[in-house]
């Protein structure tokens, strides 16, 4: 698939108020809490990580907890460089001391690539194995895409997976991502090449009516 790129805006959006590398309001959802990734979360991303469809998905060894720092590190590093935004998605969990909500880790929602000539990024997600089927990825996608919108200033945002993974498929498209077309061999595992299928959705597109988290 070919695709010329439009010619961008003649000024990049405002550059939001920051804390700690990012902006300081975090994406809002109910039932779930977004925030930056934490040292202190080290043990759970390499739990994340252990199995060998998650492991060539982090772009980095990850099989131990130094890794797994490195890992949150890289984040922190991208965010502050502003080419990156990655959260941790938490559930609901009772006050404890010096956090509202601690909750329990789910899963991640990350804007990536972010380009803000152009105003777009690209979006990735994954949720630990035990948080599946439970609408946390939907949920923390819907609050991801607002959010790079309203405080990046982002206008369109990009996600493609794998053609044999349905799943991730119906969390693209209850977050209201469109679907745009097929990459042929896009990836390649071992070897074996995967096509992509391409997914989009712009600032303008129509959200009122998205389907509820499966």
């Amino acid at each position: 698939m070919s695709r010329a790129r439009a010619a961008g805006p003649s000024t990049p959006p405002p550059d939001p108020k920051t804390t700690g590398g990012g902006p300081a309001t975090l994406p809002q959802a109910r039932g779930v809490r977004l925030r930056y990734w934490e040292p202190s979360d080290a043990p759970t991303v390499l739990g994340a990580f252990a199995t060998a469809e998650m492991a060539r998905q982090s772009g980095r060894p990850v099989t131990t907890l130094a890794e797994a720092a490195g890992w949150i590190t890289d984040r922190r590093t991208a965010r502050e460089a502003g080419r990156e935004f990655s959260f941790a998605v938490l559930g609901p969990g009772r006050p404890g001391p010096g956090d509202a909500d601690p909750g329990r880790l789910l899963g991640n929602v990350t804007v990536g690539a972010v380009d803000p000539v152009h105003q777009t990024g690209w979006i990735s997600y994954w949720t630990l194995a035990s948080a599946r089927g439970r609408g946390v990825a939907t949920t923390g996608l819907r609050a991801l895409a607002d959010w790079a919108f309203t405080e990046l200033g982002l206008f369109r945002l990009e996600l493609g997976h794998r053609t044999d993974n349905p799943a991730s498929c119906a969390v693209a498209r209850r977050a209201g991502f469109t679907v745009e077309g097929l990459e042929r061999a896009r990836l390649r595992y071992g070897d074996r090449r995967y096509d992509v299928e391409r997914h989009a959705r712009l600032a303008t597109d129509e959200t009122a009516e998205l389907p509820r988290e499966g």
